[in-house]
């Protein structure tokens, strides 16, 4: 039986820029599906949370450049579901709009907040997590974020230390977070039995991340006065044109969490991952042969003394011959042919000249 004062948030408008060229801006990271499973990430997020929250319950925020293609993957999706920020801000004024709107249709929500782009199995694991952790929310104050217990020292991941051991089916008091530690520190994290992976999965009452958000960032929220009024009605649009103007950009975890007293951690064991960046997609994808390449199944390949590489070409049938390459990344599109070391530093240096007027049509 589901609980009708519960509800889920998804966040679905990032654009996706580090998956270039595969991701692109009419065309972002969330609408695309690099399994063999045949549906985009975000149908895929819109399907897991089903099995704990009301579907009438489910919201959607993205952007209005992206209507269409929401509507597109979730035509089941009610009109008041769908919430268009003007522009992309970060995570912070995202759930600050679907907060209070939440808040005028009902007071007593209990939210569990989610990225639309984080690959999870075992689900039986992951709905009995987030079902004590809704229900621990909703009769109390905390801030929840879900931990993932780490199989592995990965730096590609944010961190959270636990101040105390846990106990099952109850959140621990968060002692610190860190943000993608480099592969030593990463060791350290995981031999002390401390940390736990950051999944970005929230869960918490509407009301109680409203009072903390107006306590900890009302650089953001006191653009929101008089909200009450005008959401839900024909005046939403041009207020959030207004407000989104001098919006601040920043994440919900450096605007509350990092700040608050009221910040605990679920421990879970379900398998996550978030698909952030190249490395974590050379772990995703489902096929990788007996050299380490990563491989996505709708390509030929004829591959010689070559090891390591990210492979992927969104043309089926199109023969991708190498010879002699390790640990690069080859991306195959229509228009674009990308080739380059798998290091993401160098990776993002280089794709920051996407900015320039020349390559405005491949952006």
């Amino acid at each position: 039986m589901f609980n009708n004062h519960y509800y889920c948030i998804i966040m679905a408008g990032g654009v996706g820029s580090r998956f270039w060229p595969i991701s692109r801006t009419d065309q972002p990271k969330q609408f695309l599906d690099f399994s063999i499973q045949g549906r985009s990430f975000l149908r895929r997020t819109y399907d897991r949370m089903k099995a704990v929250i009301p579907e009438e319950n489910i919201l959607v925020v993205s952007l209005d450049r992206y209507r269409d293609q929401v509507r597109a993957h979730l035509p089941e999706l009610p009109e008041r579901n769908l919430l268009l920020e003007p522009y992309n801000r970060n995570t912070a004024p995202c759930i600050a709009y679907a907060t209070y709107s939440l808040l005028k249709r009902d007071p007593a929500a209990v939210t569990v907040v989610t990225p639309s782009d984080h690959a999870i199995a075992r689900h039986d694991a992951f709905n009995k997590t987030l079902q004590e952790a809704l229900s621990y929310a909703a009769g109390s104050d905390a801030l929840l974020t879900l931990g993932v217990i780490p199989t592995r020292p990965d730096p590609n991941f944010g961190y959270i230390q636990m101040a105390a051991r846990p106990e099952d089916g109850r959140p621990v008091k968060i002692k610190t977070f860190t943000e993608k530690p480099d592969a030593d520190l990463a060791r350290v994290f995981i031999d002390t039995g401390e940390f736990l992976w950051n999944s970005g999965i929230f869960v918490w009452r509407a009301d109680a991340i409203r009072q903390e958000m107006e306590r900890r960032a009302p650089e953001i929220t006191q653009l929101w006065n008089g909200w009450q009024e005008v959401l839900g009605t024909d005046g939403e649009r041009t207020f959030l044109d207004h407000i989104y103007t001098d919006m601040p950009r920043t994440s919900i975890d450096y605007a509350v969490m990092e700040k608050t007293d009221k910040a605990w951690v679920f421990p879970a064991d379900f398998r996550w991952a978030d698909i952030g960046n190249w490395e974590s997609l050379y772990e995703y994808l489902a096929y990788h042969d007996d050299r380490g390449n990563a491989l996505n199944r709708t390509s030929r390949r004829l591959l010689k003394d070559c090891s390591g590489n990210i492979v992927y070409s969104t043309r089926e049938g199109k023969l991708l011959a190498l010879r002699g390459m390790e640990d690069f990344i080859v991306i195959d599109t229509d228009d674009v042919l990308m080739i380059c070391p798998r290091d993401e530093a160098k990776l993002k240096d280089f794709l920051s000249q996407l900015a320039m007027p020349e390559y405005e049509e491949y952006r």
